[in-house]
């Protein structure tokens, strides 16, 4: 691993995290936000946001997975840049490129509510940290993480993505 990566996961005390790469949530939001249709299985009550640092190194990549009920919105504080893969409610798929280079991207990229998304360093990038904030707040009720197989039923127009970004 890359001596600048080993030192930030060391400072910022990052864990793996389930979908891949590093992170730590380093604010949760003390203001609750009801959720007036939410279902009996799930809470109903949300911090108003959440705020995580998030790290990628090598050939790591966030996993295919999606927030049902929250925004999530992706930024970059120094490495990357990183692809950010996206599956919106109608099947497009879309990659975003989140870079601090100004002039070849956007530091931010928000996935709205119910979109599946993966990330994975660009080409040539050896690591990225950033972090990533959900509004209303993150809540592993809202969280899933399918297989690759559920995803290809779904989209068998995106296989290739599909197989490259999901855990088995």
């Amino acid at each position: 691993m890359d001596e600048v990566a080993a030192e930030i996961i060391r400072r910022f005390d990052l864990q793996p995290h389930p979908e891949g790469g590093f992170f730590r949530e380093v604010y949760r939001s003390t203001l609750q936000l009801g959720h007036p249709s939410a279902p009996l299985d799930r809470p109903a009550d949300r911090p108003a946001g959440t705020l995580i640092y998030y790290m990628l190194v090598g050939e790591q990549f966030s996993a295919f997975h999606r927030i049902t009920w929250s925004d999530e919105i992706w930024h970059l504080y120094a490495g990357g840049p990183i692809e950010l893969h996206t599956i919106d409610t109608d099947g497009r798929h879309r990659v975003r490129m989140i870079t601090t280079p100004l002039g070849d991207g956007e530091p931010t990229a928000l996935v709205p509510a119910g979109c599946w998304q993966a990330a994975r360093l660009a080409r040539g990038a050896q690591w990225a940290f950033g972090g990533c904030t959900v509004a209303p707040g993150f809540d592993y009720a809202d969280f899933e993480m399918p297989s690759a197989d559920r995803l290809l039923a779904a989209f068998p127009q995106h296989a290739e993505i599909i197989r490259a970004l999901t855990r088995s």
